[in-house]
Formats: C-alpha cells, structure tokens, sequence
C-alpha cells in the first residue's frame, strides 16, 4: 500500500489495483472528458479499467497493471507541475524511460525547465528533452539529431516564442530547406509565404498549439515571425532572433555551414533533422551528420542526439521507428 496526501494506492491479491484520488480536480484530468484518457490507458495496457467515485481499479495481468498504476502516478505529477493534463501526458505516461526518471529523480520540476507560452506551458519530458530545453536557453547554436516525435521541433519553437514575448529576441525565423521543391521556388505559383507554406507546416502547428492563430498572423506581418526557405538565408546576417532550420537532413554540409554563418549579435541558431529521413535524390548529400561531426569539439555549440527511446507520441509509433531501425541497421 502506497499513501500520500493526493493518493492511495492499494495492491489486491488478485494482482487487481485500486488507486483513490483525493483531488477532484486531479481526478477528473486523470479521467478526461467522457473517460476518453481512462479509456486511452486501456487501449494501450491492454488493462480494464473501473472509475467510480473517487477510486479507479486496475484489473488484467500484473505487469500491464503495473505499468497504469505508474502512467496514473505520473499523470498525477503532470498535474502538479503544469496545473492540466493532455494528450501528450498520456502517451508519454507509457514511455519506460520517462517513468524510469520519474522514479529515480526527485519529482519536482525545476521552473527553469518549463517553457511558458500563452496557450500552454511545455514541460520537457525525458533526460535528453531535459538537456535539450536547457541547450536551447544558454548556448548559441544548438543542433539536435533523432526521429520524428522526440520533440526536436515544438520544444524549439516553445523556446523561440517564449524569448520573443519576453523580449529576449526581436524576431523569429522559420526555415527548412523546400527539397521537394528543388528549391526553385520561384517557379511555383504564389507570393514566397504561399510558396514556403506547405514545406513548414510541422513548425506551424507547433506555433499554433501554442498561440492564437490571429495573434501569429500579426506578428508575421510585422516581421516578428518570419519564413524564410533555406536557400534565401544566403547573404544575411541574423541578429536579435531565434533562427530554427528544421528537417536539415535535407541540407547540404555547404547549406548548413552557409546556415550557422549568419550568426550575429544576440541570436541563437537551431539545426534540427532526422539522419533516417534523407529525401535528397543522393542521401550522400545530406550535411547534417558530417556537420556533427565536424563541430562537436566547438564548445559553444551544443549537440543533442535523440532515439528512439525519446519519442513521445503515441507508444505504436516508438515500435515502429525501433523495427525500422532495426530492418536498415539504421545508427541514426
């Protein structure tokens, strides 16, 4: 039996568990809107779960028990630090190495670790997110390599638009290299936000989980947001802002350095890309991992190398990048 002012919790010989919640609030986050996050612990345990009053029973094989009586204690911890639960916490409440951290680490979240936007506070989830939140607010230039769903880009983008409405930098810039495109952008129809769109649409959803869609549209015609295709940064020098190049698997060596080049005073550059997500037509091409390589004995600039124990999405999707990975005998 486990005890504690917010919850009870109560081990049955049946390998059943039954868990009290004595914060109605709490309580009714854990559930969700019509059981929809119960209901979600389910699907993904394999576990029943039974909610009446203010008590959930857990009842299946022990070990699938076990696992949503630790997303449920950390669900709980989710709460206490961000005042909310969503969707992101219920998926990550599954992921072993975050539930590791929790156990191992003092559950108090440092503030210097959350990220304030308007619409949310972000809250880094594993070590490596952890490390990467803290690159990302003291060193210059910070380049972040793994799959897709660790983070990399919103937690860029959360950092980027916190240090803008606090006034830290005067603008943010967009980029990703338009591959696809050939980066002959002008040849496509439309002015260069209608031309670029299509290709950055991952870091406007993460602008726009954060803050409202007018609000954005205001600081894009002022210049405070920015968009720029990779290949118009050539010539620039970027000061005052917070510059995220994402997908850079796709860039060059020549690109990437041409990227980093354009530091200037009171500005920080992120390089973001997944070694595994090559579309150039030769994957020799890609400049991301050389670049790596050639840098991380530069002490100012901080390299981050996620895996695949780092997704945070949906638990299926960490299967798969793993079997993928494991089909190339891809290192990533």
């Amino acid at each position: 039996m486990k005890t504690n002012k917010q919850v009870l919790i109560k081990h049955k010989d049946d390998n059943s568990i039954n868990i009290s919640v004595f914060n109605n609030k709490i309580l009714m986050e854990i559930a969700g809107s019509l059981d929809s996050n119960l209901k979600e612990l389910e699907k993904i345990s394999g576990s029943t779960i039974y909610f009446r009053g203010n008590s959930i029973t857990i009842r299946g094989k022990k070990n699938a028990n076990e696992k949503v009586r630790d997303a449920i204690e950390y669900l709980i911890e989710r709460f206490n630090i961000a005042n909310k639960i969503d969707r992101n916490d219920i998926l990550s409440s599954f992921n072993k190495d975050i539930i590791k951290d929790m156990k191992n680490e003092s559950h108090i979240q440092p503030l210097e670790e959350v990220i304030k936007t308007p619409k949310r506070s972000v809250i880094p989830r594993s070590k490596k997110q952890k490390e990467y939140v803290r690159a990302l607010k003291t060193n210059q230039i910070i380049m972040s390599l793994g799959p897709a769903g660790t983070g990399k880009t919103y937690l860029a983008v959360a950092v980027a638009l916190s240090m803008l409405l606090e006034k830290k930098v005067e603008r943010i810039i967009l980029s990703r290299p338009a591959v696809e495109a050939g980066e002959r952008l002008g040849f496509l129809p439309g002015d260069m936000k209608e031309k670029i769109d299509p290709y950055l649409r991952p870091l406007y959803d993460s602008l726009h989980d954060m803050f409202d869609y007018d609000k954005i549209q205001r600081k894009m015609e002022t210049g405070e947001i920015e968009i720029a295709p990779l290949a118009f940064m050539r010539g620039r020098t970027l000061k005052n802002c917070f510059a995220i190049l994402d997908e850079a698997q796709n860039a060059t060596q020549t690109q990437i350095k041409m990227f980093l080049t354009r530091i200037g005073e009171n500005s920080k550059l992120v390089v973001n890309g997944d070694p595994s997500q090559i579309d150039l037509p030769n994957k020799n091409q890609s400049g991301l991992v050389q670049s790596k390589n050639i840098l991380k004995e530069i002490k100012e600039i901080s390299i981050i190398n996620f895996d695949h124990n780092d997704v945070i999405r949906h638990p299926l999707v960490t299967k798969i990048v793993e079997a993928y990975k494991k089909n190339t005998n891809d290192k990533g």
